[in-house]
């Protein structure tokens, strides 16, 4: 294909039989355009193997015209009164709903992952964008009282962004980002992960419909470098937060500080565990399991991926978690019963297969799973390790994928130092049906968020986000308002009454 033969939207056919209009260009002021150079790049269904469509690369050029569409809507939007923006918002949220079955059909071929995941992703879009709606007048500065001579106030004051979000919920952590900049008063130009670009393009779409003004969101798809590293050392962005690994992490937060030292939140990578004591609800224990783990084929960056196992059940749950991992249907993403589809990308798999490989290398035992599963597409099996030691490389590092060790303890306090002895810190489990237990344990557990008897278990006001090597700062919930914010302070000398100025 010649570069410039591709139009700035395509028809594609999804595997359900759906043909809908993708755009492939930039989306800056509220309309898809070519990058400057008109390069572009494939798009590969997991599911397949086959390319989808492709779609124009933003390069460095193309991300100053970004900011400077964001710069230039920065003082419009953010004087604007919060019920305009609540209004965008709520019609973003009434359209996400009401291409609900598109946008999760979009979601699926584009990443992988199964429709009933995709579907529960979309729903939880539409739902964070209505909360965010529901706090533009709640953004609030505060009246600080040091006596009659001064009146003293602070006020929250939006930023112009720049934002990252990864392959694994492409629609969801986009929503995660866009709510409080458009909440807020700030604009953004927001990076969609190469491999997953598709759902954001078609949110552009959507924004527009919603009467969003042009500029306040821009959206382009490219690589971590050029357009990602151009976005997080652009001189012109106040804010830059990225989701994804630990080691990108880590030159996001270089760049902003070599630049301009541009505030930053990143939300990282993690090695959760996930701790069953002697008297959890067995039944109910072992479906959090599953959804801690194998939920979106393992590619979720607060997993469940370390099972802590109280000896007096160790037997019990091990036997019928691996009867659970091998009830799992795993294929199709489209057929509505399938619960695991592929991995993102081959790239991916091939990582999940090294780390199996490793465990085995290393002494630990696969008591389920352990293989890709045969034909077409990045299927991988749900995989069980054992007789793991905690020293081990699947246990110290982030898969990211069906992968799970099992660890059996004895004491209350042994677990906490399981738990603890991570560099991360981004969640959580504890089943226990002993409430004092539950919070004693949440209590010494370092981390950002701590599920009891749950799992994987979201919800719009409540923050989420890392200690550690998971991260710095926090996505929804209030915390999430102050991120996207500045907080200045006005001091005022009064004059009173009989005395001199």
């Amino acid at each position: 294909m010649k570069l410039a033969d591709l139009p700035l939207k395509v028809k594609v056919k999804i595997p359900t039989g759906r043909e809908y209009e993708q755009p492939t260009g930039l989306f800056i002021n509220n309309e898809f355009v070519y990058p400057k150079q008109k390069k572009t790049f494939d798009v590969i269904s997991p599911t397949n193997e086959e390319s989808i469509t492709s779609v124009y690369e933003a390069l460095e050029e193309d991300v100053d015209i970004a900011v400077e569409a964001a710069n230039a809507a920065y003082p419009r939007w953010s004087t604007s009164p919060p019920a305009v923006r609540a209004k965008v918002l709520y019609k973003l949220a009434d359209l996400i709903d009401e291409n609900a079955d598109l946008l999760a059909e979009i979601e699926t071929f584009d990443n992988g992952k199964s429709l009933m995941n995709s579907k529960g992703d979309v729903a939880l879009t539409a739902a964070y964008f209505r909360s965010c709606a529901g706090w533009c007048d709640k953004i609030l500065g505060n009246l600080i009282n040091t006596g009659a001579t001064h009146l003293n106030y602070t006020q929250r004051v939006p930023l112009v962004c720049g934002q990252i979000i990864p392959w694994n919920f492409p629609i969801l952590m986009l929503s995660w980002k866009l709510g409080p900049v458009l909440a807020s008063g700030s604009t953004t130009v927001l990076k969609s992960a190469e491999s997953t670009p598709l759902s954001a393009l078609y949110v552009g779409k959507l924004l527009v419909e919603a009467g969003m003004p042009k500029g306040v969101v821009n959206i382009i798809s490219g690589f971590g470098n050029p357009a990602g590293a151009a976005i997080a050392s652009h001189p012109k962005l106040e804010k830059v937060a990225f989701t994804g690994s630990t080691a990108v992490g880590r030159k996001i937060m270089k760049a902003a500080a070599e630049s301009n030292l541009k505030k930053v939140t990143l939300e990282l990578g993690g090695k959760s565990p996930n701790i069953v004591f002697n008297d959890a609800d067995i039944d109910r224990t072992i479906q959090n399991l599953v959804m801690a783990i194998f939920y979106n084929s393992g590619e979720v960056c607060c997993a469940g991926s370390r099972v802590l196992i109280q000896s007096g059940v160790y037997d019990e749950v091990l036997a019928k978690f691996k009867k659970a991992a091998e009830s799992i249907k795993v294929g199709n993403p489209f057929d509505p019963e399938t619960f695991m589809g592929a991995q993102a990308s081959e790239i991916q798999l091939s990582k999940i297969l090294n780390y199996i490989e490793s465990g085995k290398g290393q002494g630990a035992k696969i008591l389920t799973g352990g293989q890709r599963c045969q034909g077409k597409g990045f299927f991988l099996q749900p995989t069980i390790f054992t007789d793991v030691k905690d020293d081990m490389k699947i246990v110290k590092e982030e898969i990211f994928g069906p992968v799970v060790s099992i660890i059996k303890f004895d004491t209350v306090e042994e677990a906490i130092a399981l738990a603890n002895n991570t560099e991360y810190g981004l969640a959580a489990g504890i089943h226990t049906s002993n409430i004092n237990q539950a919070i004693h344990v949440s209590n010494k557990i370092n981390a950002g968020t701590v599920w009891i008897n749950t799992y994987n278990d979201f919800n719009p006001m409540v923050p989420f986000g890392g200690f550690h090597s998971s991260g710095i700062g926090r996505e929804m919930g209030e915390e999430v308002f102050h991120e996207y914010t500045q907080c200045k302070a006005v001091r005022i000398k009064l004059s009173l009454p009989g005395t001199k100025l």
